[in-house]
């Protein structure tokens, strides 16, 4: 005779499964091929400038504008995911970021560049979100932080496919053939609506008791024979709206994502996206060769995001965005003070391991804060706000670049580090070990 037990203690006690791995692969194949669609345009923008005379302030803003898209994709498809479901927001935001960003090799002028990469963006930012919020209301208490440290840590291998494929691929068939490569993404999209169940949380706030039951017997979470409450909890269950983004229970941790998300985006969109063409200027190198030191300080991301995963379930979240927001902090500061090739390499390649490792924390701790009702638009208003600071990233990097060469943009990045590091230590809540529903409670 089996215990009667709730839905959600089924969720966060279940046996890591074959169904639990097919999760972790597909979201991990979204954000990875996501970020190579999000980065593609860094080791392509030299030879589009070259090709159109643009200056390093256009270059700058023509990087901002596909986050101005992102930061509208975020917001309304944040919103979208617990209004129509997460898999159909997931399979729309998909088909948008692939059409688009390959559409940009289209290009015949920098301001229909700049419409196409714009409405790739409104795809890109509604995607980015979405696989945390899938992992985190799928994957049991004890493994949570892993399992969303290893989807985050997807987005390296889509970073160094966005610079591998331009090393390629630049030489013999230019930059317009190179973007055609954006269209990938797309085949995730019949994975998405053939493999993917629809989310528990999500159904069960919407009283589909009935498909929970077909998803976790076909699953496998459960038996046949096993009895499970699945109303119980729905009839004590607390309802939520947008407004409690700002009541006093989760204000604090608003304004905490709001500045976690606000640092990273800039700091790593604001370095990487300009990474190549620093090389390439400082130092006389050709496209290729910049697209190759970047490639290794790329690199230098594996063992940052790795590391941040297997401490989030053994030191905390809070901890682990600390120590690796410090640690790039620290490395951008020594950056912005040294001129040669060795040592840029050596920072650059510091700030790397560290601002990666930051996005494991950040990516694990999003989706963790708020409850069902309202954890995509949540999640989707903290990206949102990460994408605005990335509209500005690629602009104010420019600008103080050509002003005053390493030291005005990367004792910026240094400082927001920092700040940010300290900000998850006074204002942060731990989430190890806890529930969904014991944070959401908290």
């Amino acid at each position: 005779m089996f215990p009667i037990r709730s839905i959600y203690e089924v969720l966060d006690k279940a046996s890591l499964s074959k169904f639990h791995y097919n999760i972790l692969l597909v979201c991990s194949l979204v954000y990875g091929l996501t970020g190579m669609d999000v980065m593609l345009i860094a080791a392509l923008v030299r030879p589009i400038a070259r090709e159109w005379m643009l200056d390093v302030i256009t270059v700058g803003n023509l990087m901002s504008v596909g986050y101005l898209g992102m930061f509208i994709g975020a917001l309304a498809f944040g919103r979208l995911a617990d209004l129509i479901g997460r898999k159909a927001v997931l399979a729309i935001v998909l088909s948008l970021e692939s059409v688009f960003t390959a559409a940009c090799g289209l290009s015949q002028d920098i301001y229909t560049l700049a419409v196409l990469r714009f409405i790739a963006g409104v795809g890109l930012g509604g995607a980015l979100p979405q696989p945390g919020v899938y992992v985190s209301e799928y994957i049991p208490v004890k493994y949570r932080g892993l399992f969303l440290g290893l989807v985050e840590t997807s987005w390296v291998y889509g970073a160094l496919m966005s610079l591998l494929i331009p090393y390629l691929m630049l030489p013999s068939y230019g930059w317009r053939v190179t973007f055609f490569t954006a269209i990938t993404p797309i085949i995730l999209v019949p994975l998405v609506v053939f493999t993917l169940p629809e989310s528990i949380r999500y159904l069960l706030k919407k009283g589909d008791a009935d498909k929970v039951k077909n998803i976790v017997v076909n699953s496998r979470i459960i038996s046949e024979a096993e009895e499970v409450d699945f109303r119980g909890d729905l009839l004590k269950a607390r309802k939520y709206t947008v407004k409690d983004l700002l009541s006093t229970t989760y204000l604090s941790r608003t304004v905490l994502l709001f500045i976690l998300w606000g640092a990273l985006v800039y700091t790593y969109h604001g370095i990487f996206l300009w990474l190549p063409t620093i090389y390439a200027s400082q130092f006389n190198l050709k496209d290729v060769t910049s697209i190759w030191w970047t490639i290794i300080v790329t690199l230098f991301q594996v063992p940052g995001y790795y590391s941040a995963s297997y401490l989030l379930d053994k030191i905390g979240r809070k901890k682990v965005l600390a120590i690796y927001l410090v640690g790039a902090g620290l490395g951008s500061m020594l950056l912005s003070l040294r001129t040669d090739l060795t040592w840029i390499f050596t920072f650059s390649s510091t700030v790397s391991f560290f601002n990666l490792g930051a996005w494991s924390g950040l990516y694990a701790y999003t989706p963790e804060l708020y409850p069902t009702e309202i954890r995509g638009t949540g999640s989707g208003a903290a990206a949102s706000f990460g994408r605005a600071m990335g509209i500005l990233a690629p602009s104010i990097t420019g600008y103080l670049f050509a002003a005053s060469g390493l030291i005005g943009p990367f004792t910026v990045f240094s400082l927001v580090h920092i700040f940010a590091g300290l900000s998850a230590l006074l204002l942060g809540i731990e989430t190890m070990g806890k529930t969904l529903e014991e944070v959401s409670e908290a």
